[in-house]
């Protein structure tokens, strides 16, 4: 199972972005998919995340800016992020729990990030 994210990159403040995330190879069932980011000198935290039948959470930090979406029959999660702040710049971790096998268990899953760089 290979997590591919993008749509990275640099924007100046109070722009916008989207990354999307895709998870390919043998799956048989998605739970949660989600993004995290870590900022220089800070922990990796959770931005945003979405279960399987559609519920989300967010940070504080970015609700009513950030919005998280997945399309199930493509295995992508989607991140569009508006009113993008200096605060923002990080790297951004796509994350998953799925099932490889009917049957199996459900393994957690790490994108390779993809930077994120808000400045003017």
């Amino acid at each position: 199972v290979q997590l591919q994210a993008s749509g990275g990159g640099l924007v100046q403040p109070g722009g916008s972005l989207r990354l999307s995330c895709a998870a390919s190879g043998s799956i048989f069932s998605i739970n949660t998919m989600g993004w995290y980011r870590r900022a220089p000198g800070k922990q990796r935290e959770l931005v945003a995340r979405i279960t399987s039948g559609g519920s989300t959470n967010y940070a504080d930090s970015v609700k009513g800016r950030f919005t998280i979406s997945r399309d199930n029959a493509k295995n992508t999660v989607y991140l569009q992020m508006n009113s993008l702040k200096p605060e923002d710049t990080a790297v951004y971790y796509c994350n998953t729990d799925l099932r490889p096998y009917a049957l199996g268990p459900f393994y957690d899953y790490w994108g390779q990030g993809t930077q994120v760089t808000v400045s003017s």
